[in-house]
């Protein structure tokens, strides 16, 4: 006790830290900071998560706009065969389809898949 008042002359803010209220305060704090249930480390990782679904969830919504479009242009028969032309390189009876690569395509895909195996 002696060694604490000691420390209390030469340093005069130690009285204030050593008041009872102060350490409750200070135990509260970093209590509800770091060791809760409800601690601001636990709410920055679930903000995380949040934001990262919120973008999820954001990029459904627009990739479920563009199907709904492309699913209302597919009601049209002449949509639904220029789409089975340009996707699938289907042809009628009696016509003959040239595919044409240029070089830079043919390097692009050789590169895909040599980077993927």
């Amino acid at each position: 006790m002696n060694k604490l008042k000691h420390l209390i002359t030469h340093y005069p803010f130690l009285k204030f830290l050593v008041n009872r209220y102060v350490l409750v305060l200070l135990f509260f704090i970093v209590w509800m900071l770091f060791f809760d249930i409800f601690s601001y480390l636990e709410h920055r990782v679930l903000n995380k998560k949040i934001d990262e679904l919120e973008t999820n969830k954001k990029y459904y919504k627009d990739e479920i706009t563009k199907d709904s479009i492309s699913i209302k242009h597919l009601k049209n028969d002449d949509h639904v065969e220029k789409y089975g032309r340009e996707k699938y390189f289907m042809k009628r009876n009696n016509e003959d389809i040239y595919i044409i690569e240029f070089q830079d395509e043919k390097k692009a895909t050789a590169e895909k898949t040599n980077s993927n195996n």
